[in-house]
């Protein structure tokens, strides 16, 4: 686990830092690959810049709706009082606000219960360098704003959407990584070869003192799933198939998003099932937030590839690169 880097005159988190750089070198790519098939590279850029503000928004406001923690921020606004507060390593009462901030338990020192807590801060829930974000919040608010955006501009919207097929998994490789070196979306207890344990004030670390599994003096969490390394194992595959078969061929436009929607809504619902973080309860708690999305976005993939070449390619564009192959990529239409 390491939560952020030094740079000597700033400190950067990690994950939003290696989220926000998987994004933009998603995005570089899209753009080397649009302007080989012949898109507008403007245009390309324009959309990934719109996409990542679309994202970032979707994907934190789906967290603080979804996630259970609603209240929490709610709370952190007009009562931090009601948020439960945290004792330092070894159940030691907390004698100043420097040692809570140190410990990174809060920010302030509660001296009548020795916790430390969080100060009132009613904009937290729009402060996304926190963290706290759900990838299809993200992708939720996207497509709609990126369909209507291509529509202005337009371009073949698939054709564009057959980028997003792998350069959004692309971008979640890195993203997932700085899951991993900040802690969070841990998984659940192994003794599998697996297992990693992460250090004391770290997510997991919490939870299992939470649930009286370890004792508050425990120097790290107990073996847990890497669930971060496996979701940026899957983002590393389903890339790199979507972007062979983008180089040599497609069936029909949009091919490769709708293979990316399918193949990381398979995954995610598996995955959740060994998580182990707050990601929201439904259903009476037999399915979280992200396998209650995955669902409907798994039967719309499945749909599309039921019915096949919805949306048909050209003849001409059947061979991988090429001129043909080029010229068909900025054909106008649905």
């Amino acid at each position: 686990m390491h939560p952020s880097f030094d740079l000597g005159f700033t400190t950067l988190p990690a994950y939003f830092t290696l989220l926000m750089v998987g994004i933009t070198a998603g995005i570089l790519l899209a753009h080397r690959e649009g302007l080989r098939r012949g898109m507008d590279g403007n245009t390309i850029l324009d959309l990934g810049l719109l996409m990542m503000v679309c994202g970032l928004a979707g994907a934190r406001i789906l967290h603080v709706l979804a996630d259970g923690h609603f209240w929490d921020y709610v709370h952190l606004c007009t009562d931090p009082g009601q948020l439960k507060g945290l004792a330092l390593g070894g159940g030691r009462s907390c004698a100043s606000d420097a040692q809570c901030l140190s410990a990174g338990l809060g920010d302030l020192c509660d001296q009548a219960t020795g916790l430390c807590r969080q100060q009132r801060d009613c904009l937290r829930a729009f402060k996304i360098w926190y963290g706290g974000y759900v990838f299809y919040g993200g992708l939720l608010l996207c497509v709609p704003v990126g369909l209507w955006f291509l529509n202005r501009r337009k371009m073949q919207m698939w054709d564009v959407a057959d980028l997003a097929g792998w350069a959004v998994p692309f971008g979640l490789i890195l993203g997932r990584m700085g899951c991993f070196l900040a802690g969070c979306c841990f998984g659940g207890v192994t003794d599998g070869p697996t297992g990693v344990a992460f250090p004391r004030f770290s997510p997991a670390w919490s939870r299992h003192v939470h649930d009286h599994v370890i004792p508050t003096a425990a120097a790290q969490s107990l073996h847990v799933h890497p669930t971060q390394l496996y979701e940026a194992l899957a983002a590393a595959i389903i890339f790199a198939l979507g972007y062979w078969r983008y180089r040599r061929r497609r069936h029909f436009r949009g091919e490769l998003f709708f293979q990316f929607l399918a193949l990381y809504a398979i995954f995610r619902i598996l995955v959740e099932f060994i998580r182990a973080d707050d990601r929201g309860e439904w259903l009476w708690g037999m399915a979280t937030t992200s396998q209650l999305v995955s669902l409907p976005a798994l039967l719309w993939a499945g749909w599309v590839f039921w019915r096949g070449r919805a949306w048909p390619l050209p003849p001409e564009d059947d061979h991988p690169g090429g001129a043909a192959d080029e010229d068909s990529s900025i054909d106008q239409g649905a």
